[in-house]
């Protein structure tokens, strides 16, 4: 089932050439990147490592909508280390993930409770949710 947006708060736009040997840039200008394949020598990032940082980013939003609903201070220090795996399996090529959550000095059971709402809550795991292994561990 795919949900449909009543009201569209923002659209990001980029423009990319030359796939994951090539560059992607903003219309705003704000990201001008090189790309280049996972694992090379080359220059530039790579789509696995900008589904991480975006996810991440977005899940610590999530986080801190659901540390305000249960009224708990997030932690200053709040991370989340994403790790985007590209794999295969026969002759098609999948990925899976992982979200290593830092909430120092939250009871595990509150950590756990905000970890939980965030994943349900985060656009990102939405789109990813029973598309790809997913994992989010508390660290």
């Amino acid at each position: 089932m795919i949900n449909k947006i009543d009201t569209v708060l923002y659209t990001g736009k980029t423009h990319t050439v030359g796939g994951r040997n090539g560059e992607s840039r903003s219309d705003d200008g704000r990201l001008d990147i090189k790309l280049s394949p996972p694992g090379s020598s080359g220059s530039g990032t790579n789509p696995e490592q900008l589904l991480g940082a975006g996810w991440s980013a977005c899940f610590i939003g999530a986080l801190g909508k659901a540390a305000a609903a249960l009224k708990v201070t997030l932690p200053t220090d709040t991370a989340v280390d994403t790790e985007v795996d590209l794999g295969k399996t026969e002759n098609a090529f999948f990925l899976q993930a992982r979200l290593n959550v830092s909430l120092p000095g939250l009871d595990p059971a509150v950590a756990r409770t905000l970890v939980d709402a965030a994943h349900q809550t985060c656009p990102y795991s939405k789109a990813t949710r029973g598309n790809i292994d997913v994992e989010i561990n508390l660290v």
